[in-house]
């Protein structure tokens, strides 16, 4: 399948020969779907903390932060395009001159935008197009209603107006305040300062995109002194790009490598699963990772911050508990009483269903990176969410799942996972030090088997690309997994951009 030139091409590329064939093999195989044993529930490892429990963990996160190192990880390298889908169909199909605006959104029940263009004031960019309209369409005043919409959303999305189809996310105005708009780069540094900040000092993590690099530095010159007069802390940021050898080969509908028209092989990004590379590099006492998207107004994000707070607290008592076992497990003599105090942790604390024998097989357990995963009910909003999974050991373990994992054909499969009352919101709070302070390489605590085979296409040619197991699913497979039940409030993300028009992206201030 691979001739000298592919051979050239990949070890140019930092890939090996070695790597590609097993996932060309993998293309060939096939991967195996995840089987699900049940759904995760209250009482069934998902935890519901009273209001007295939640306070004392934010206390005991507040008592130890100032002696911790926080890093906040925001995976952000995610263009804003999916967010106009409607918007791009509108461009391409609609022509002012041809019928009016009312008749092609009843014509074609154009419901998105018909939502967009009766709310358009009320966006946080409203003002920015409007300014790039008199620049370009001096007539936008005189034009008849098509006109004009068709006018804002071209000054708007194309590369000669604001270009936000090109921007990502991040940098896209989501909220507008009375002095200024703000965008979710922006906000996602604000709130960090409520409960990932330790003596005024808030670090983040951001995997960009190299060729957005320059903007977000910019924006983060722009805001910085506003950010740190309104919340009195000192913001330090770093970030990363996914890295190239991480892209993984394409393939035809017949598992052939697919080529470009001069006969070169094709390598893509694989996915979010291609962070654990990134996440593996920051070296702190505790991670929150939150997804560029998920922000709320200002007016609430304290009251979101104590959820936050509360999860880290729960993380650093399993922490302390974990590390004092595991230190008795280091020493020569443990009793037979520690060792069923120890048993007794990991199934009532640890979801750990299958508990080991020997001594040797309890630090083994125990010594792992440990997430605690804040989940929602479930709104039936498309992504993953947290189950019982059997791996192919037979074992079986609490694990964040994508519907893509699944085999919805298999009737039993599907009825699990229409029975599913929580759904993962990427709201994580992570251990990644062991009890002697080193940091864990988490390489080593990822399925392999858990990638993902997706449908794409290039030149208008159907190919198939290999994603790697997702950075909160299979990349941390073989993390101690903890999930605790958090409000919908916790949970904004911006998909479409008319989600902006949702109250808690509303400002009164």
């Amino acid at each position: 399948m691979l001739n000298k030139k592919d051979v050239k091409q990949i070890e140019k590329s930092g890939h090996t020969v070695e790597s590609v064939a097993k996932q060309l093999e993998t293309f060939a195989k096939g991967i195996p779907y995840s089987a699900i044993v049940t759904t995760a529930s209250i009482g069934n490892g998902i935890e519901a903390i009273s209001e007295e429990k939640q306070q004392q963990l934010i206390h005991l996160f507040e008592a130890e932060k100032q002696q911790m190192e926080l890093v906040k990880f925001v995976p952000a390298s995610g263009a804003a395009t999916r967010m106009f889908k409607f918007l791009y169909q509108f461009l391409k199909e609609y022509d002012p001159d041809e019928e009016s605006l009312n008749k092609y959104i009843k014509k074609g029940n154009h419901k998105a935008l018909d939502v967009f263009i009766s709310n358009v004031k009320d966006f946080a960019f409203v003002n920015e197009v409007r300014s790039k309209i008199r620049e370009l369409y001096p007539d936008y005043k005189t034009s008849k209603k098509g006109k004009r919409a068709h006018y804002f959303v071209k000054a708007m999305l194309q590369p000669k107006g604001l270009g936000y189809r090109n921007l990502p996310k991040g940098l896209i105005p989501f909220h507008k305040y009375k002095k200024y708009y703000t965008t979710a780069f922006e906000e996602q540094l604000y709130e960090a300062a409520f409960y990932a900040s330790a003596k005024d000092n808030a670090y983040l993590h951001f995997t960009f995109s190299e060729a957005h690099v320059s903007k977000f530095k910019e924006e983060f010159e722009a805001v910085k002194s506003r950010l740190t007069k309104s919340t009195k802390t000192n913001f330090h940021i770093s970030y990363s790009f996914q890295k190239k050898e991480t892209d993984t080969i394409a393939v035809t509908e017949e598992n052939q490598p697919f080529r470009d028209t001069n006969g070169n092989l094709i390598f893509r990004p694989s996915g979010h699963g291609a962070l654990l590379e990134n996440l593996n590099e920051v070296n702190s006492d505790i991670v929150f990772i939150k997804n560029i998207d998920n922000v709320i107004i200002r007016e609430r994000v304290e009251e979101v911050a104590q959820y936050k707070k509360m999860l880290a607290g729960k993380l650093i008592w399993l922490q302390e508990k974990a590390f004092d076992f595991l230190e008795k497990l280091s020493s020569d003599t443990i009793s037979e009483e520690e060792i069923n105090d120890i048993r007794s942790f990991l199934w009532n604390h640890l979801n750990c269903k299958e508990l080991p024998q020997t001594k040797e097989k309890l630090y083994e357990k125990l010594n792992r990176p440990l997430r605690v995963c804040g989940v929602v009910k479930n709104t039936g909003a498309p992504g993953g969410g947290p189950f019982w999974v059997k791996n192919n050991e037979g074992e079986t373990t609490l694990q964040i799942v994508e519907t893509a994992q699944i085999d919805m054909e298999d009737s039993h499969q599907k009825a699990i996972v229409n029975e599913a009352t929580h759904f993962n919101p990427v709201d994580l709070v992570c251990g990644i030090r062991n009890f002697k302070g080193e940091k864990f390489d988490l390489k080593q605590y990822s399925d392999p088997d858990t990638g993902f085979i997706s449908l794409k296409s290039q030149d208008g040619k159907p190919l198939k690309a290999l994603e790697l197991p997702g950075l909160w699913n299979g990349a941390m497979a073989k993390w101690n997994s903890v999930f605790v039940e958090v409000p919908l409030l916790t949970f904004n993300p911006v998909k479409t951009v008319n989600d902006l028009l949702q109250p808690e992206h509303r400002s009164n201030n």
